[in-house]
């Protein structure tokens, strides 16, 4: 693939090294159907691959949101199916590992709500930036099914253990005040701020010795690594909850906007 192959990501090249790629569906708020979920998997390979690049600064379009969330129909078409479980979960993992074997540094500027895949880049991101009013929830509890696209492998290492389980099995919203204050983010900032900054720090590392940075990068992203099984266990669990009835019924909640009534936390007669 090459830039212009990407319907859903727009890119800015700025001639310091420095890569905007901005999430480009802003009349949903930038949410994430079948072919953005792809691109969001494809998109670190051929950042890593152009030599122009030295750091990417992802955001999303429009003043409202990252993204948010996954398109239902998209999320209709999973679940009970069995290939389209198995196709999203090829990329759901792809996306996380491709994030972590792309050497260049990767900057989120979380200038909205965020949801979902969305969710996993802002925060598997090196270094991220969010506006102190933007609010995100890790939100696979609420459609019943596991979390499990990214949260077990990254979330108790920058937050701790008992505020991932107390965030990720409520599927609270957050924002961005409380995200930094926890440790998931690195800075909140007025909304008007989070751009500029991390195009700030993104010039900064532009200058500074590729060689090191990127080596620091590596060493540090082993941490999460060690967790790969962990997120894979994480992962299949997720992926199996889209065949059971709780995700029916979590999604036909939201699509009605009510209150679900999953049948396993139903009492036995």
């Amino acid at each position: 693939m090459n830039y212009d192959d990407f319907q859903h990501i727009k890119f800015d090249h700025h001639p310091n090294g420095v890569l905007l790629a901005t999430l480009n569906r802003p009349e949903v708020m930038n949410a994430t159907n079948a072919r953005l979920h792809w691109e969001l998997t494809q998109v670190w390979g051929v950042i890593n691959a152009d030599k122009a690049v030295k750091v990417v600064v992802v955001t999303g379009a429009g003043d409202s949101a990252f993204s948010a969330g996954g398109d239902l129909g998209w999320i209709e078409n999973i679940v009970g199916n069995p290939d389209a479980i198995e196709e999203t979960k090829q990329e759901a993992s792809d996306l996380v590992y491709n994030m972590l074997a792309c050497d260049k540094p990767i900057i989120s500027a979380i200038n909205g709500v965020a949801v979902g895949a969305g969710l996993a880049v802002a925060l598997l991101a090196d270094i991220s930036i969010i506006a102190e009013d933007a609010k995100f929830t890790d939100g696979h509890v609420r459609i019943g099914v596991a979390a499990g696209d990214h949260a077990a492998i990254v979330w108790p290492l920058l937050c701790g253990m008992a505020k991932a389980k107390y965030y990720l099995m409520t599927a609270e919203f957050i924002d961005g005040k409380e995200a930094e204050r926890v440790g998931l983010v690195s800075f909140a900032l007025p909304r008007e701020q989070v751009l500029e900054r991390a195009l700030t720090i993104a010039a900064k590392l532009a200058s500074g010795s590729q060689t090191a940075i990127r080596a620091t990068k590596k060493s540090l992203n082993n941490w999460i690594r060690n967790a790969g099984p962990i997120f894979d266990a994480s992962l299949s669990a997720e992926m199996l909850g889209f065949l059971g009835a709780d995700a029916r019924e979590g999604l036909a909640a939201v699509r009605d906007k009510r209150a679900p009534d999953f049948p396993s936390a139903r009492l036995p007669e």
